[in-house]
């Protein structure tokens, strides 16, 4: 575990630290326990082939709830309001999923969850699903069917999924810790 100081004045201080952890329920123990199974159920694959495997059980995670994103706007009967607030719940959920999906790549690559660096990098991963959950809503601004709507809807979240996926595993990878393969998780 790391043991940076935190300074009254760092913007990356225990507050950010308990919002992501705890406010929005990511478990460092979890994440290190499957990050173990799956070393364990693959265990020829390396470090690449291992955050690979992540992201493509992220992606159809992604689908599903980029396309149940949707659901909210085609209950008649409801204000916009409890149509929005469905939205915005969802699209917490595919935060969440993206930001364990980034720390899970960090840890196969050998990189310590603990380290605060890893809040700056949670920050960019809240950025882009907010704009995937913004994007998904795109589609009711066309003349789409309902059932064709939250299908664009649920491949832009998938696609950004991916795109994040992919930007972590370029990352971490070219930032890997030595003997990434072997290190405990």
């Amino acid at each position: 575990m790391s043991n940076n100081l935190v300074s009254g004045s760092n913007p990356w201080g225990l507050s950010w630290e308990k919002f992501f952890y705890y406010f929005m329920g990511l478990r460092k123990g979890e994440l290190r326990k499957d990050m173990a199974v799956m070393k364990a159920q693959y265990p020829n694959d390396d470090a690449h082939q291992l955050a690979r495997r992540v992201v493509n059980a992220q992606v159809p995670l992604s689908l599903a709830g980029g396309t149940l994103l949707q659901i909210p706007l085609f209950i008649p009967g409801i204000s916009p309001f409890l149509k929005y607030l469905g939205i915005a719940t969802g699209a917490s959920v595919m935060v969440i999923l993206n930001m364990t999906m980034l720390l899970q790549i960090a840890l196969v690559y050998g990189h310590d969850i603990d380290d605060r660096a890893r809040l700056k990098e949670m920050f960019a991963i809240v950025a882009a699903s907010g704009l995937a959950g913004g994007t998904s809503v795109l589609p009711q601004l066309g003349a789409l069917t309902p059932s064709l709507r939250a299908l664009v809807g649920g491949t832009t979240v998938a696609t950004v999924s991916q795109l994040i996926g992919e930007a972590a595993i370029r990352y971490y990878r070219g930032k890997a810790v030595e003997g990434a393969q072997a290190a405990p998780v």
